[in-house]
């Protein structure tokens, strides 16, 4: 495996456990992990550092509205940025929330959520975000657990916060709008005995105020994140100083030995919520560097445009917004003329020909990158060198077509919160790792756990088990629920629930979920979300929930079928009716079911794994109705809960 290096031997299973594959690190920490630059011991250290070394260098930008329409990005200097971070801590300390106390943050990212962000980590100051895709009844459960006693809070939200009034009350001293208040918010917030402020009048009431900054320790938590979690109330997960600055020692050797390093003329659209570990950190890497964060305006359908006026060279998304520039290009090639069309193609084949063979993207059509896929990057603001997708598997096809046409290298990474995001990432100009999430970061430590019932042995030729992971960038714990703690924190390893398989260049493949197995009526374990990737592959379907109840022997499914594929199969049949009126139709059924069945046969999937029956949803799964977590993973219980009927009826029918 060259790009790791074996640390500890794996053992055989006793009575005590499983089975447990060797312990791995990246080839990079051979002789030892990456330390930190010097004084660097605190998220406060890192923006406090770089506004010594670039005061004028542009740090926060957001575009300036005018007429209602938006203009250029303004932006905000190191020092100008830092200015206001003192005079925020001091009006914080002012309202009696001092080191070790909490502060909220709830609202779509904005230059007001960083600055804030810093001057909880100048006063030692918990920042706990409030996930800006939660209902109140989750912002209700995280500012009582939390203990929250002030909350700063986007314009647009403020009533969101006022409907969990009483209740957190008993907590609640403050809360600070990241713009205006009325007048009607500010007599019924005085009514429950709070204070609430606008952002202007809020900064000067520390103006008189003098506080010293308190000692803060690598070991101190900085911030509490909050996992929307699948089952269950949110967990607060707590990060330390450590962790992050760890990450980041890490981030920059990995960048180095790529040469890819982060300068301080690299920009970065901030849109990726701020409320998850992923956006965090990758930020806190950037006010590192001295580089530029400019702000979308909050909403996904202008997204694009932002993208073109700040020209960002490091875009990092989710699957969902990749999965949409996906099939917005694959959209514009299918209308494009005949010549166009071809031309495009024998571009693409040649370019993905050269880079399986193992050119390096910049070289392997540099012809087709200027007169085919300029267009693409054009599209991405013209400057983007690195797309970083997290958070959730991004498909291969998808994967591939990106590393082609946009003109970047395209990288995937996998973490979770408790590992403070990044913990494998894969290699920059290494087609074979297609489909993986790399090999480790060189900060971490990382095994297989053998998981006997569902099949899979981390001793096996092709290891496959439970990713365990040991190193200074894991979690504190879970805030005041040391139980949930125990169960995830064993002997030093953090165990993620996630089922991968070591690759034999030592990458690393999600393949699987732990606790998303059933077993059918027969006996048989079905591993749902290996198999949701498979009928993933299906191009005639967005998205697939998979159910099987342990009564019956087979499985069922609800689908969200893709439109313009469905559209296009019923106009070939002569089927009528709009798109939900076709998800209705019995022969629209049967013809996405025989597509699904033709990639399980290919697939060479057993029998008990092919679906048997399926209901067409036409609107996608949603947060909305509680069906995904705010990184789209499904909810499982919540899928049951609400389609329940549906599945009642599938089973019926298909007896």
């Amino acid at each position: 495996m060259k790009y790791l290096v074996e640390v500890e031997k794996g053992r055989e299973g006793d009575g005590a456990g499983p089975s447990v594959g060797p312990a791995y690190r990246n080839v990079l920490a051979k002789d030892g992990f990456p330390s930190p630059a010097p004084g660097l011991e605190t998220c406060w250290d890192v923006f406090r550092m770089s506004v010594e070394r670039n005061p004028d260098n542009r740090m926060l930008g957001r575009r300036e509205i005018v007429d209602g329409k938006a203009g250029e990005y303004v932006w905000l200097t190191y020092k100008e940025a830092y200015d206001i971070v003192i005079e925020l801590g001091a009006s914080i300390r002012s309202r009696g929330v001092g080191q070790g106390g909490r502060c909220g943050i709830y609202g779509v990212n904005c230059p007001e959520w960083i600055m804030t962000m810093e001057a909880c980590n100048a006063h030692g100051i918990y920042c706990v975000p409030l996930y800006d895709t939660l209902g109140a009844g989750a912002i209700e459960f995280i500012i009582c657990h939390a203990e929250i006693e002030i909350v700063f809070v986007e314009e647009k939200k403020i009533m969101e916060v006022l409907k969990t009034f009483p209740n957190t009350v008993k907590y609640l001293r403050t809360l600070v709008s990241f713009g205006k208040v009325t007048t009607e918010q500010k007599e019924e917030v005085e009514k429950f005995g709070l204070t609430i402020y606008s952002w202007n009048d809020f900064l000067l009431l520390g103006n008189n105020e003098q506080f010293d900054l308190p000692v803060n320790k690598k070991s101190d938590i900085c911030t509490i994140m909050y996992t929307s979690g699948t089952t269950g109330d949110p967990k607060g997960v707590m990060v330390s100083n450590d962790s992050i600055v760890t990450f980041i020692a890490g981030a920059n050797c990995l960048l180095g030995n790529a040469k890819a390093e982060l300068h301080d003329n690299d920009v970065y659209l901030s849109y990726l919520p701020l409320a998850h570990m992923f956006d965090r950190v990758i930020e806190e890497l950037f006010i590192l560097h001295g580089a530029s964060i400019g702000f979308w305006r909050g909403d996904i359908k202008l997204l694009v445009e932002d993208l073109g006026a700040l020209k960002p060279t490091i875009f990092c998304a989710v699957p969902r917004v990749l999965d949409r520039i996906y099939s917005g290009l694959q959209n514009k090639i299918s209308s494009g003329g005949f010549l166009k069309k071809i031309l495009f193609n024998f571009a693409y084949k040649s370019k993905l020909s050269n880079m399986s063979k193992g050119q390096k993207h910049e070289e392997a059509a540099p012809i087709f990158d200027k007169i085919v896929f300029s267009k693409v990057k054009q599209g991405l603001g013209g400057n983007v060198r690195i797309i970083l997708s997290g958070a959730a598997p991004l498909a291969t096809h998808v994967e591939t077509f990106l590393r082609v046409v946009s003109c970047a290298h395209v990288i995937q990474g996998y973490g979770l919160t408790e590992t403070c995001a990044g913990t494998f990432v894969s290699v920059p100009n290494e087609f074979s790792m297609l489909g993986t999430v790399g090999p480790p970061v060189p900060n971490v430590d990382v095994r297989l756990e053998s998981v006997p019932e569902m099949g899979y042995d981390a001793l096996s030729t092709t290891p496959r088990g439970e990713v365990c992971i040991r190193g200074s960038t894991l979690f504190s714990g879970y805030y005041k629920r040391e139980d949930l703690t125990k169960e995830v924190m064993i002997d030093g390893w953090f165990h993620t629930g996630d089922i991968g398989e070591w690759q034999p260049d030592g990458s690393l493949k999600i393949i699987d979920r732990k606790k998303n197995i059933f077993k059918l009526s027969q006996g048989e374990y079905v591993a749902v979300e290996n198999l949701e990737s498979i009928y993933g592959l299906v191009p005639t379907i967005d998205s697939i929930w998979i159910y099987g109840n342990s009564f019956e022997s087979f499985l069922v499914a609800v689908v969200n079928p893709n439109q313009q594929a469905l559209e296009r199969w019923a106009e070939e049949k002569g089927v009528t009716g709009d798109f939900a009126a076709l998800c209705e139709n019995s022969k629209a059924k049967e013809y996405i079911l025989e597509e699904i069945t033709k990639v399980a046969k290919s697939k060479k999937l057993k029998g008990f794994e092919i679906i048997r029956a399926l209901h067409l949803e036409p609107i996608p799964f949603d947060m909305d109705r509680d069906l995904l977590t705010p990184t789209y993973k499904k909810k499982r219980p919540q899928m049951l809960k609400y389609y329940q009927s549906v599945i009642n009826s599938l089973y019926e029918s298909a007896k």
